[in-house]
Parts: structure tokens; sequence; C-alpha cells
């Protein structure tokens, strides 16, 4: 599994952790499991999302948030480098926020890749 910001001991902590992909039906399923979803306060129709929560596996969610800050490093040095997604989350939001959902959609990527089998495919720009 080759993935910017996944290196050989998060990945291998990840697949060793999970185990089989398909017991979460969804990748938001798998990321909630981490515990990088954010907490749901909507009410009344007016959507609110919180921060996110500490339940879930804290050493695979250390793992990612610190994979994704040092990939959002690279990325504010040479944004010509990133994909369009990454260079706006990372020019929008507070930085800890932008890794944090970072981290909660390469989750969602790593869950699609373990269930269909296939290598990560960069996004077009």
């Amino acid at each position: 599994m080759r993935m910017p910001g996944i290196g050989p001991i998060t990945a291998s902590t990840i697949v060793a952790t999970i185990g089989d992909a398909h017991q979460f039906r969804t990748g938001r399923d798998l990321a909630a499991w981490l515990g990088l979803t954010p907490l749901n306060k909507s009410s009344g129709g007016k959507e609110r999302l919180g921060k996110i929560t500490k339940q879930g596996d804290r050493y695979i969610r250390k793992l990612l948030v610190v994979g994704m800050t040092s990939r959002a490093v690279m990325a504010k040095r040479s944004p010509e480098k990133v994909d369009l997604w990454t260079a706006k989350i990372i020019a929008d939001k507070p930085f800890r926020l932008a890794t944090t959902a970072m981290a909660n959609k390469a989750a969602r990527a790593i869950w699609a890749m373990l269930t269909k089998k296939q290598e990560y495919r960069q996004p077009a720009f």
C-alpha cells in the first residue's frame, strides 16, 4: 500500500489492526472507528459538526494525523505538487483542522484500497 503521507509502518499497523476491511460497510465507518469523524450536533435542520471524537484507536489516528501533517507541510512549501483539494483545504482552514480532515480522507481511501485490492491512484487535477 503506497500513498502520500502513509509510510510502511503506518500501512502495516493499519492492515494488522483492521484485518478484513469488509467488516466496515463504508469508508466513513472505518474513519468513525478510528475516531476521525466529527461529532454531529445538528438540530432543527441546521447542520453543526463538532470536534473529532476521542474514541477509536489512538495510535493509528495519531499515525494518520502525523503523516498528513508532514504532507501538509510539504504542500505549504510547494503547492504545485499537491492535488487541488489538499491545497484548498490547507489555504482555507486552520492547519490542525486541515490535517485531521486529510487523515479522515486518507482513512476512507485506505478502506477503498483494502476492499477493492487496488493500488492508490492519484486524483486528477
